[in-house]
């Protein structure tokens, strides 16, 4: 079949990272040396003859937990992450990507505290893709803080060491006569002062000094951290359109692409005929892509590629593709019949993951014995912004603009699919319209690349559709929890016995996995802080059927609405109150070595920096039930419910209060939600975070569900993925920070814990309410009654 010619017109020169909106965007390095020449940064990274101190340098190999324990560690060189101009403007490198929770402020916000800078005269700009060089990026986990926190205020105070020393030594003073203060350096005795600016040539001139010698600030001396008075960075640039995201990118000459990939996990094309998609107009290539074969990894679905002109032309020229696809082996999956599966599964024993004192001996003597099994389906991340990512191939090597959670992760796999050396890659990385997870998979990137190298280096911009996204997601896992409980004659458990089965995020990366790794046993089940002296988790085998993946919370979600669910069961099965029963099956205040739980991941943090602390468990239940006013009269038809959880080493309390109809019709009046994530060093960032995860756990219990049948999804669009409109949302979210001021304590995660206990504490509000039981989700149509 004769070729079209590319003859699509010629493209503006690209506006990605022009005009007003270059200080929230990232930047080429090109761009950015030139972009220095003509301001006079004088004090600046991408400078490698100004850097004195090792960048690569990193913790001792003894340490293996936390921001040690990650690829590549962590950086706190200043020349990496700090740049002042001659007119005094202080750029901050952010490294870790921005996807709505503020990142791209707090981190900076932090570096610029420590520096001692006006933040109104601070630039932000996001780093491309190097861990080698800015220390791991892996936007995930809730750790960006928890990591980066001290290396980045190490960062500022070295900075600001640097120009205090630069300042001393021009007015012959020791370094003790003078200190930095908003923007400038001041010499009491004296009353001289000098700006940033003015010294920043002479401090780029010094040795970055040793971190052991750095005088940090006195946390009662801090200006912007543990404030949250200062307003999202680039917040007025994405309320008013100039916020360029990932989907966004405009490049001269670009080419637009949609790819029709394989319906089933696992499948791959059988034939397939381009006449007619070659009619459409502004269609000028079709392209077969690769399939691959399994495990998934991060590797591209295969299936065949439109490239047009536009991407509308692309949409219409696949509408238009005729495909012949081999469902291979996966083509028989079923939603209805795999729940059945894992129910069987869950009634017989499994892997023992822990196991105290003598579970069977204490069930055989219990005065009564609750059993429940509940239900939580696939869910899909959904981010508003789905998979988008522009490659341009030139001069040996390939750029790529993306909305990425991972881009080093990004441009190792690219590199390795284009058979390139790793540092002729470059991964910018643009605003993420959400992520929640998706964005850590780069399989998206790794297609436009394989598109720009197919249409001889020519800029490609492949976009995914809502349906592609829904389809083809790696997908939060499906699951069954079946937990049985022994009472004593005063209505206390004496056994607690849980079995967990759920397909393993394992099964993406190792053939054969078939029980969750540690770390997911890790999120709830294991490290399960109830004293209880008869205790023991299951986990039986689970096939995967489809790409399983990172979702917000991971698998807290399933555990908490199990464990959960089932104390306040239990509660009533002892006829005692939910809050009263919960801190009774928690226990005293003490601090638990998570390894005596079997909990070996622990997070990835220490285990003697982070112990399983139930007094702050409990602090956080007595708060939320104190700001909500537990046990209050409600009129009928309404009810409270409370659910508790711990996880990314953040402790976090749920009252939820509902109102049910006569037709069975729900209404969430408000939801009160008490965290201790330790040290605060945004709160405004923590509040939003929390809001959202309220919402967002509201939507995932009463709507969210991705369903198979014929091993393809069923859902399309939103219609079918339904999200909580605002009708349907909470009416009121209060949050409740449980504030210190000791900044020396270790930072908890705060992008993922709110989220696990919204669903539990719901389903028991409805309980409460109703005298109705959810133990399925999502609630959807179960409490009607029209």
């Amino acid at each position: 079949m004769k070729k079209k010619p590319l003859d699509c017109p010629e493209l503006n020169a690209d506006t990605w990272n022009s005009g007003d909106s270059l200080h929230i965007v990232n930047i080429s390095r090109r761009t950015f040396l030139k972009d220095l020449a003509l301001t006079g940064f004088v004090l600046a990274a991408g400078f490698p003859a100004l850097i004195r101190a090792d960048e690569t340098a990193m913790p001792s190999e003894k340490e293996k937990y936390g921001a040690d324990a990650m690829p590549h560690g962590w950086v706190d060189n200043p020349l990496v992450f700090v740049a002042i101009a001659g007119d005094g403007t202080v750029t901050i490198i952010c490294h870790r990507s921005e996807m709505g929770q503020g990142v791209r402020t707090s981190l900076p916000m932090v570096v610029a505290d420590e520096l001692e800078a006006n933040w109104l005269h601070v630039r932000v700009e996001q780093a491309p893709g190097d861990e080698r060089r800015y220390g791991n990026q892996d936007t995930d986990g809730s750790r960006s803080m928890r990591h980066f926190f001290m290396p980045m205020r190490r960062v500022g105070a070295a900075a600001r060491t640097m120009l205090e020393s630069a300042a001393a030594a021009q007015w012959q003073v020791p370094i003790e006569e003078v200190h930095a203060e908003q923007h400038q350096i001041l010499h009491p005795a004296t009353g001289r002062t000098l700006g940033y600016g003015e010294l920043a040539e002479a401090a780029a001139k010094l040795p970055v000094p040793a971190r052991e010698s750095l005088r940090l600030k006195n946390p009662a001396d801090f200006r912007y951290i543990g404030k949250g008075s200062l307003r999202i960075y680039d917040g007025q640039d994405i309320v008013t359109g100039l916020a360029q995201y990932g989907i966004d990118t405009r490049l001269k000459d670009m080419l637009y692409a949609v790819v029709a990939r394989p319906p089933v996990f696992g499948g791959k094309v059988l034939s397939y005929d381009t006449k007619d998609a070659l009619k459409v107009p502004g269609v000028v290539k079709v392209i077969e892509l690769p399939s691959s074969p399994p495990p998934a990894d991060f590797n591209p679905l295969g299936g065949i590629a439109v490239i047009a002109c536009n991407t509308w032309a692309a949409i219409q020229g696949r509408k238009a593709l005729k495909i012949e696809w081999d469902k291979g082996p996966h083509g028989n999956y079923d939603s209805v019949a795999y729940k059945a599966e894992l129910e069987a599964a869950a009634r017989k024993p499994g892997k023992v993951v822990r196991n105290d004192g003598d579970i069977d001996a204490a069930l055989q003597g219990a005065v009564k014995r609750v059993v429940a099994e509940y239900y939580a389906p696939h869910l899909a991340q959904a981010p508003m912004e789905p998979p988008a990512a522009t490659a341009h191939i030139v001069n040996g090597g390939c750029e790529i603009w993306t909305c990425t959670q991972a881009p080093q992760v990004s441009r190792e796999r690219v590199a390795k699919w284009l058979k390139l050396p790793e540092d002729k890659v470059t991964v910018h990385v643009t605003l993420l319209g959400g992520g929640f997870g998706r964005k850590s998979k780069p399989d998206y990137v790794i297609e436009a690349a394989l598109l720009s190298q197919a249409m001889n280096g020519r800029p490609v911009k492949l976009t995914w559709t809502r349906e592609d996204d829904l389809h083809h997601s790696y997908f939060h896992t499906v699951s069954v929890e079946r937990l049985e409980a022994g009472l004593d004659t005063q209505g206390k458990p004496v056994a607690w016995l849980h079995r967990t089965v759920a397909p393993t995020i394992s099964s993406t990366f190792a053939l054969g996995s078939k029980h969750q790794m540690l770390a997911e046993l890790g999120m709830g089940v294991i490290n399960v802080p109830f004293a209880i002296a008869n205790l023991r988790i299951e986990n039986p085998e689970a096939e995967a059927h489809t790409r399983i993946g990172w979702f917000r919370s991971v698998s807290n979600i399933p555990h908490a609405f199990a464990i959960q669910s089932f104390v306040a069961e239990l509660a009533a099965a002892s006829g005692r109150d939910p809050k009263d029963f919960l801190l009774d099956l928690i226990g005293s205040p003490r601090h638990i070595d998570p390894r005596t739980l079997r909990d070996t991941w622990n997070q990835g943090e220490s285990p003697e920096i982070y112990p399983v602390d139930t007094g702050r468990l409990r602090r956080v239940i007595e708060a939320v039930s104190r700001e909500a006013n537990w046990g209050r009269v409600l009129p009928n038809g309404r009810g409270l419910g409370l659910a508790a959880h711990y996880s990314f080493v953040t402790y976090v309390a749920v009252v939820v209060e509902v109102a049910v109809d006569e037709r069975g019709k729900l209404s969430i009046p408000r939801i009160d939600i008490a965290v201790d994530c330790g040290p605060q060093v945004n709160p405004e960032r923590i509040r939003s975070q929390l809001e959202g995860a309220c919402i967002m756990g509201v939507s995932l219990a009463t709507l969210g569900e991705i369903s198979f049948k014929e091993g393809a999804v069923m859902q399309d669009n939103f219609h079918t993925y339904q999200l909580t409109r605002m009708d349907d949302a909470p009416r009121e979210i209060r949050i409740h920070l449980l504030s210190t001021t000791e900044f020396d304590i270790p930072l908890g995660g705060v992008g993922e814990p709110g989220l696990p206990p919204i669903a539990p504490a719901l389903c028991n509000a409805i309980f409460a309410a109703t005298g109705q039981r959810i133990r399925q989700l999502p609630i959807r149509d179960q409490l009607r009654k029209d």
